[in-house]
């Protein structure tokens, strides 16, 4: 027999609802777009510099002829800046965009794809109202521009500017334009020349970049936390960058963003950067102050207040008050300082055996060697006496011998350039040593000062006037007089020891420079000409 096929059963037939079953008959599937031709599809951009798709504040830098554009968020250039701040509040706002009505958001849930689904799965229903096509909402946008003002010394600044419309009533976006799509090139033999010369076809040959261009963009770099592109080798030349980078900085109320980059930055040079302080302390204290480093900022100020006054001209209606009053408490504190140690030297002396103070009675030979150490002092320290003026031979002259004299001497002032050529020359001859200079040869000790020969001469000049007046305290023997040497040296050790223990305070040095163990590379002729000793406490920074 032939079998004949069985109707189905109507029984086990599953049925689906109508709704469904027209959905997946009427229902289409588009597929994304793609290209066949090897390049992507185009999507706008949406990283730094050009937020495309989340960015509303768009800024425009035009220099020379250059030009770059970024679009960039409110919320953080509002939290790094003071002036984005203010500029983009709700107040700032409202002001500049007046007769400007704000666009409605659209109803949550209504999008395209539920229409559709709405439409094929009740049908063209007259009865039901058609569902309107929400335009998607519009995000109010900044414009800033970079005007120059109308006169030339003024300084360019960004000034905000109404948003251009579109036709469809939205802002304009500055987007790349998209790449065409070019069929692919043939296939050639030489794939590493193409690839070469299709490589450097793509590298734009631009002019360099203007620097105010480049502050801008370091600065906006900074807000999103990109490092800025500052020279990593010419600390000189990255000092000047720096400079400017803050300038821009104060200008729009975002050194506290800023100055921790450029302290970063600078900080990595270590030794080049503090001999660079050493050499310009005024331009490194207010770039620290500017960038809040502490650092930095401590390092001038050792070098300002060692050289002061000298840099008083570069600072004074330069930096705020704070700083200019922190100078001088810091100088006068130096100053009181190394009073207090003079007064300290000059008091220093030497005691007997029985815990006596030296005299000429009781130890001839130890006043000997505190007096001569008393009289270098003081000559070090202070400039030699003035001449004294000429007098006549006679005891009593005549008033017309007087007054003829005197007329002479008024006609002929040769007498009196004389006095002043030789005072001129004694001075040349016995200057007197730096303050600084002083200190640390007082701090070296040993035959820095007041040699072996020097202490030699002074010794037999003493003893020869002594015996000239008959004193006893000197006996004729040669072996006597040596031993009376020795202990003449030895006792001048002592006090020389006693005065390096004085001027210790002051050699300390607080500078990140390196200046040699407890100063002593200022004693050759590499070393600072003024004492570094002051020291900057964690309360005396003006921005604390």
């Amino acid at each position: 027999m032939v079998p004949y096929p069985q109707p189905p059963d109507p029984t086990l037939t599953a049925r689906r609802p109508a709704s469904v079953t027209s959905r997946s008959t009427t229902t289409r599937r588009h597929r994304s777009s793609r290209s066949h031709t090897g390049g992507a599809p185009f999507r706008p951009q949406n990283e730094f510099p050009n937020f495309a798709q989340t960015g509303d504040v768009e800024i425009i830098i035009s220099v020379e002829g250059q030009e770059k554009r970024y679009m960039l968020h409110r919320l953080i250039l509002a939290q790094c800046s003071g002036f984005f701040e203010a500029g983009t509040s709700e107040d700032w706002s409202r002001a500049q965009a007046q007769g400007v009505a704000p666009t409605t958001a659209p109803a949550q849930g209504v999008a395209l794809s539920n229409i559709g689904e709405e439409e094929e799965e009740y049908g063209r229903d007259a009865s039901r109202p058609a569902i309107p096509l929400a335009p998607p909402r519009d995000r109010y946008r900044w414009r800033y521009e970079l005007d120059w003002g109308n006169k030339d010394d003024e300084v360019p600044m960004l000034v905000q500017k109404a948003p251009s419309a579109t036709l469809f009533g939205g802002d304009q976006t500055y987007r790349p334009p998209a790449a065409p799509h070019k069929p692919p090139p043939p296939p050639t033999n030489n794939f590493f020349r193409s690839f070469a010369m299709q490589s450097a076809a793509q590298i734009p040959h631009q002019a360099p970049e203007n620097d105010l261009i480049r502050d801008y963009d370091n600065l906006f770099r900074i807000f999103y936390n990109y490092p800025p592109n500052l020279d990593p080798l010419n600390i000189a030349e990255s000092y000047i960058q720096c400079k400017s980078l803050l300038a821009l900085a104060d200008m729009y109320d975002a050194l506290e963003v800023v100055g921790p980059r450029i302290d970063h930055h600078l900080l990595q040079f270590q030794s080049r950067l503090w001999k660079q302080i050493a050499k310009y302390p005024p331009s490194y204290l207010k770039l620290g102050y500017l960038a809040r480093s502490k650092v930095i900022f401590a390092e001038a100020l050792i070098h300002v207040v060692g050289q002061w006054p000298s840099g008083s001209s570069q600072l004074r209606h330069h930096v705020p008050e704070a700083v200019f009053d922190l100078i001088e408490d810091k100088v006068e504190e130096l100053a009181e300082k190394k009073l207090k140690t003079e007064g300290k030297l000059f008091r220093l002396t030497l005691t007997t055996p029985r815990g006596e103070r030296v005299t000429p009675a009781n130890s001839y030979t130890d006043w000997l060697a505190l007096s001569l150490f008393r009289q270098w002092l003081i000559e070090s320290t202070s400039p030699p006496p003035p001449l004294p003026p000429k007098t006549s031979n006679s005891s009593q002259p005549s008033p017309r011998a007087s007054n003829n004299n005197s007329n002479h001497t008024t006609n002929n002032p040769s007498s009196t350039r004389t006095q002043q050529q030789q005072q001129q020359s004694q001075q040349q001859q016995h200057p007197p040593i730096p303050p600084s200079h002083l200190y640390r040869l007082l701090f070296s000790a040993g035959p820095a000062y007041l040699p072996h020969d020097d202490l030699k001469r002074f010794f037999k000049q003493s003893k020869s006037f002594a015996s000239s007046e008959s004193s006893s305290s000197f006996s004729s023997s040669s072996s006597t007089s040596r031993e009376e040497l020795r202990k003449f040296e030895r006792r001048m050790d002592e006090v020389k020891g006693m005065a390096r223990e004085v001027v210790r305070p002051l050699m300390r040095s607080w500078l990140e420079l390196d200046l040699g163990r407890e100063g002593n590379a200022g004693v050759g002729a590499g070393g600072l000409g003024y004492l570094t000793c002051t020291r900057v406490e964690e309360g005396d920074f003006p921005w604390d």
